[in-house]
């Protein structure tokens, strides 16, 4: 914490270059950012340590990224009126702050403000339906109501009918690629307003294309910022449950909006609900499940979305099986590295047995957390 405190404190006297620099080298993401500029004390030091410390790893000729490079790139940043924040300035969403993988660096359009204020994250399917659609824009006006800023992600369906919904109240929209790139284009003007009324965030390059890749670390970034995540509606395997299961392990609520089980985009909701998350019926169970003062009128009588003869369950227990299954996710994780090791060891390690290690393996794959090779061998994707 010590060590947290003095980076804080050095933030100021550092070029930014030099953060973009080292964010921007090959092979370095966020976690080994981090870790780096803990191990020499501070960007500086750590850049000139990287080809070092390539060499050890068996990469020769290592170079860092070329300051011609962040230069282009603060210069597409100055044409689009984003702005820099950098982990432990004052700007930097303190929510962030205290996650082993929390970007370095992101890139923000907009009123900046609402990055420090309490958030709910709405996601959900972007083929969604009427309900689903009526659903997220009733929660959104809500919660915006109720003093909460709504993020999530400005795909098309769930997260672009909360963010339209908030727009009066404040909204966040996380992007998979650059901050200038507006993805899909069909919410180039949504994108447009939430820049003029609320704010935009990413942590990829300026003018970055999304890829496939980049849309998991967008979700950690979603469920990060904001104190419970709220899925409307999801499939089975989908990328709104891959931000559920990011929540867990950075320790928000997660929380479900039932389906009619013949409903496909609803798959992934009940199965939340079964293995545990809170059941949401209207914004007062959010505002409930994060412990904030309720002010939006007479919320008691929001009305409860379900469908012809489908009947609402009442309150479950807080304490919830999912949140065992984020246990094991965040040992298996602490324990992998990007040296290989075999499973058969990663078992002995933990002393856990196979049935509740196999299937989390399985889920961490699918996630693209960890790979495995050859052999049994398994490493952490950084």
């Amino acid at each position: 914490m010590a060590a947290s405190r003095e980076r804080m404190q050095g933030v100021r006297d550092e070029d930014p270059l030099d953060w973009l620099r080292l964010i921007r080298s090959r092979r370095i993401g966020a976690v080994t950012f981090h870790r780096l500029v803990g191990e020499h004390g501070s960007v500086v030091a750590a850049l000139a340590a990287l080809p070092a410390v390539a060499q050890a790893a068996g990469i020769d000729n290592y170079t860092a990224c070329p300051i011609e490079v962040v230069r282009h790139e603060m210069g597409l940043a100055r044409a689009a009126r984003a702005v820099l924040l950098r982990w432990g300035e004052a700007a930097y969403p303190a929510a962030l702050m205290d996650l082993p993988d929390a970007p370095p660096i992101l890139w923000a359009q907009g009123d900046v403000s609402l990055l420090n204020r309490p958030m709910v994250a709405m996601v959900g399917a972007r083929n969604a339906s009427s309900l689903g659609l009526r659903m997220a824009r009733r929660l959104a006006e809500t919660l915006g109501a109720a003093g909460q800023v709504v993020v999530s992600g400005l795909a098309r369906g769930i997260d672009a009918e909360a963010h339209q919904a908030a727009l009066a109240t404040g909204t966040v929209a996380v992007q998979a690629g650059g901050v200038d790139v507006i993805y899909p284009l069909e919410n180039a003007d949504l994108a447009a307003a939430i820049m003029a009324q609320g704010c935009r965030v990413s942590e990829q390059p300026m003018g970055m294309d999304p890829q496939t890749r980049h849309f998991p670390q967008r979700n950690r970034i979603i469920s990060g910022l904001a104190r419970a995540v709220v899925v409307v509606e999801a499939a089975a395997r989908s990328g709104s449950l891959i931000t559920a299961r990011e929540a867990l392990d950075q320790g928000r609520e997660v929380l479900a909006v039932p389906g009619h089980p013949f409903d496909a985009r609803a798959a992934g909701c009940n199965q939340l609900i079964r293995d545990g998350a809170m059941l949401v019926r209207s914004s007062a169970d959010v505002l409930e499940a994060i412990g904030a003062t309720i002010r939006v009128a007479d919320a008691a009588t929001e009305p409860v979305v379900a469908l012809p003869g489908q009947t609402l369950p009442g309150p479950v227990p807080s304490r919830r099986p999912l949140t065992e299954t984020a246990s094991v996710h965040s040992l298996i994780l602490a324990r992998l590295g990007p040296s290989p090791l075999a499973e058969d060891q990663l078992i002995r390690d933990l002393a856990m047995p196979p049935a509740t290690l196999t299937p989390a393996l399985v889920t961490l794959e699918l996630e693209g957390r960890i790979q495995r090779q050859a052999g049994g061998l398994l490493s952490r994707l950084d």
